[in-house]
């Protein structure tokens, strides 16, 4: 039975139909949620696509996080759904309490689109279970908020607890700390990537196909469920 992938859109989400078609040359279903429809269908699975959303007028996923349907994603999140924020749905994800931190304004202050070396560093999610630990990727970041922070308790915990996921290689694009790129939560069901994998899904049009892995890891480990 082919799984069903949800994809979350929210006003201002601009990379729904580009996560869409990750998830279906994957191999799944895509399903299209509404930001304000709290049902996700009986989708085995969530993505929270990037954008601009509500405008990020007050904070980046600061509105968000309070629609109908996250109120669903997190419940089912707590219950084992994997969950996958991009961008600004890590923001978002950041914003509802899933993983800890939060991303604010780029160090240079300026909005930085590229494709970008990244380092996996954990292999133990619902999203990673096809890279090997220490893999070497390269995947597009386009973002103005994309710094993570966290305090040090925070940092020293993600890392002791090998929820570091990806980490940034040849040059920090936005001032993250520790270069971090992307975090899990400590069931390894929820995690948070800045870059765009879904933007390096097919030799033609994108650095590669490494980001198609995050896409495929996700139904293996639905297999294993």
């Amino acid at each position: 039975m082919t799984a069903r992938i949800g994809v979350v859109t929210f006003p201002g989400s601009l990379d729904d139909r580009d996560a869409q078609r990750a998830v279906r040359l994957a191999g799944a279903e895509p399903v299209a949620l509404w930001h304000g429809d709290a049902d996700l269908h009986g989708v085995d699975a969530v993505v929270l696509p990037g954008g601009f959303s509500y405008g990020d007028y007050l904070r980046t996923g600061a509105l968000a996080r309070f629609a109908p349907a996250m109120a669903t994603v997190v419940e089912q999140a707590g219950r084992g759904l994997p969950v996958f924020g991009i961008c600004n749905g890590f923001q978002i994800l950041c914003e509802a309490g899933l993983l800890p931190g939060a991303l604010i304004r780029n160090s240079g202050l300026h909005f930085v689109n590229r494709d970008q070396g990244l380092r996996v560093e954990s292999t133990s999610t619902s999203w990673t279970g096809g890279f090997a630990a220490g893999e070497s990727i390269v995947v597009p970041v386009k973002n103005g908020e994309g710094c993570y922070v966290a305090d040090a308790v925070t940092l020293d915990r993600l890392e002791g607890e090998g929820r570091v996921v990806a980490r940034y290689t040849g040059g920090n694009p936005n001032g993250s700390v520790r270069d971090i790129a992307g975090i899990a939560n400590e069931r390894g069901n929820v995690v948070g990537l800045m870059p765009h994998p879904e933007h390096a899904v097919e030799a033609l049009t994108g650095p590669g196909t490494d980001g198609l892995v995050f896409f495929t890891s996700v139904l293996q480990s639905l297999v294993r469920t």
